[in-house]
């Protein structure tokens, strides 16, 4: 059972004050068997009154404001965590359609997940599964499937999409990177009917190859009649595993974004983000990115922050 420390630093600097900064936070671990917080500190500019609940879908989210002028705001998490998934998969890979759709009946999140979005793009999504022949395949063999499918027949490359790509742009490109990858199996798993939901978090590999080291990755949760959740990364190719650390969940990236919120006053941003994940043997990884966000109105108003509009899910 794998310890990690994680530091994850989002840092917005402003070239004129602002003020009446209010945000939501997305960077608590979300509470299941799988992790066990050690661990935890949030520290916020100006050391502001957190308050946190739980929402629809079992995250736990921070709200604050800081209210006076201010030309920087850092939002900063210390996370010392142990990862408690077994080596060995236990999801049943016998159970199939019919026991899938006994379990959805009447579920109102579950129907709410398994259902996709109108895209351009669905003849495109019928191909793939048509590739992956469902009708011969247990949820679990087809979920399996769909994620090494993304991982053989689309590139894993930084920098060609954006926190607004869509499922039919990422068709169209064939490339992108977890977040894209996650949104890709989304579309596919909830045209068949599959619940499914988007996943947000760290990856840990310790230099074991995987993609997406030092920046917060996304993946996918599949629901296994019999079993229930279980994670699968399409970027890797691989069901999570206990180098995963789960932060937030949701039906895609809008309910899982790290950071998000408003202030008041024209001011050009720069957002920083910082992550390190350190391991048992004393390796430490690190990661940082620097994005300069658009140039606002001269008048003041209110204008929206999100990290992720720099910050994309690698």
């Amino acid at each position: 059972m794998p310890v990690f420390n994680i530091h994850h630093i989002t840092k917005y600097e402003y070239d004129r004050p602002v003020k009446e900064s209010s945000n939501e936070i997305k960077i608590y671990p979300y509470l299941c068997n799988e992790q066990e917080v050690l661990q935890h500190d949030v520290i916020i500019t100006g050391n502001p009154d957190v308050h946190v609940f739980t929402d629809y879908w079992g995250n736990r989210i921070g709200l604050f404001s800081v209210l006076p002028s201010h030309k920087l705001m850092a939002i900063e998490s210390k996370l010392t965590i142990r990862t408690t998934l077994p080596t060995q998969l236990r999801i049943s890979f016998q159970t199939g359609w019919d026991d899938l759709e006994r379990e959805v009946n009447g579920h109102l999140q579950l129907l709410e997940l398994s259902s996709a979005p109108t895209i351009e793009s669905k003849g495109k999504i019928l191909e793939i599964i048509a590739q992956l022949n469902v009708q011969q395949k247990s949820i679990a063999t087809t979920v399996e499937h769909c994620g090494e499918l993304i991982y053989k027949q689309f590139k894993y490359i930084k920098g060609i999409t954006n926190i607004e790509t869509t499922v039919d742009e990422i068709l169209e490109v064939r490339a992108g990177v977890c977040q894209d990858f996650a949104h890709l199996m989304l579309q596919i798993l909830r045209t068949l009917k599959i619940p499914s939901r988007y996943v947000s978090g760290y990856i840990c590999p310790n230099k074991n190859g995987m993609r997406g080291e030092g920046a917060t990755h996304a993946w996918v949760e599949a629901y296994i009649p019999g079993y229930g959740w279980a994670g699968i990364d399409p970027t890797n190719n691989v069901w999570a595993t206990s180098h995963h650390v789960k932060l937030a969940v949701g039906k895609d990236f809008n309910d899982c974004s790290p950071v998000k919120g408003t202030f008041k006053g024209p001011a050009k941003q720069l957002l920083s983000v910082y992550v390190s994940v350190g391991y048992e043997d004393g390796h430490v990884f690190e990661e940082f990115n620097n994005v300069e966000l658009e140039t606002q109105p001269t008048d003041p108003k209110e204008v929206l922050i999100d990290e992720g509009f720099g910050q994309q899910q690698q």
